[in-house]
């Protein structure tokens, strides 16, 4: 199922930032659309970056907000930038939208911090432990898993890159002990955390059984920060409702407040590491 066009960090951006505009001109969305000659929900629809924009269609937004300065030349450029495509719509035959919409945030992030109590992330899954998660979840038809797993390991590059992205990961000992595909894909997959784990920008933490209740006992969610000072964190939580975005400020502290605390959990790096080379030669 094609999933058209998920929004980019620099098209929400673009959208945020013409709502500001044509709020500060006291215009409601009604009143765009009637210079525009368009429907008020395209106009919706481009705030909330649910559709591209072209950069002459900012040209002609502005111009209904009398906006003929640097800010201009600015807002044009980012809708340039915006319609460059991503990697990821290589597969969008295969993706849905909303998984999408979450690689294509990811691409654009400075840093990742994210919590899973039972599997682990998909930017240190290996090849064979996608497969078998995949596989699951898709009904094993080759036709969706193969270009699926394609998908989540080219996610991965984000971590091999010149500027890596720094991620920072709370796992749950379940994720550890579940064995997905079955022993060896399990002890090859542990055994990749353990060297991810030793990289500088990868900070890996597990939280054990002994813990006992945590700070918060809530599903998996991340965290994602963008290079852009501009660009506020945005906060992902899959469940099986659908996905959601939190990007409210008290949202956000909300959520890197139970953050920090499962992370004050969580065993140490050094504690982590040794419980990951225990825990491989079980297998």
């Amino acid at each position: 199922m094609a999933v058209g066009s998920p929004p980019t960090v620099r098209r929400r951006q673009l959208g945020r930032e013409l709502r500001k505009l044509r709020e500060a001109a006291g215009l409601h969305i009604d009143d765009v659309a009637e210079q525009l000659r368009c429907s008020p929900s395209r106009i919706s629809r481009i705030e909330t970056a649910r559709i591209r924009i072209a950069p002459g269609t900012v040209h002609e937004i502005l111009d209904v907000f009398d906006i003929h300065d640097d800010r201009r030349a600015r807002l044009v450029a980012l809708a340039r930038q915006a319609e460059e495509p991503g990697w990821w719509q290589e597969y969008t035959d295969v993706l849905t939208y909303e998984y999408s919409t979450y690689i294509a945030l990811e691409a654009e992030a400075s840093a990742v911090r994210a919590f899973e109590p039972l599997v682990i992330h998909g930017l240190l899954q290996t090849e064979e432990y996608a497969r078998a998660v995949i596989s699951k979840g898709r009904g094993g038809d080759p036709a969706e898993v193969e270009p699926r797993v394609e998908a989540r390991l080219a996610r991965q590059e984000a971590l091999r890159r010149d500027d890596p992205l720094r991620l920072w990961v709370l796992i749950g000992e379940a994720a550890l002990r579940q064995q997905v595909g079955g022993p060896q894909v399990m002890r090859a997959q542990l055994r990749r955390l353990i060297e991810v784990a030793r990289l500088p920008h990868v900070r890996l933490q597990i939280l054990p059984f002994s813990v006992g209740a945590l700070t918060s006992m809530t599903g998996p969610f991340s965290l994602l920060e963008f290079p852009d000072a501009d660009v506020p964190t945005v906060v992902y939580v899959e469940s099986l409702a659908g996905d959601t975005y939190i990007e409210s400020p008290q949202g956000v502290r909300r959520c890197n407040k139970v953050f920090d605390g499962l992370a004050a959990d969580a065993l140490d790096v050094s504690d982590s590491l040794a419980m990951l080379e225990t825990l491989a030669g079980q297998f």
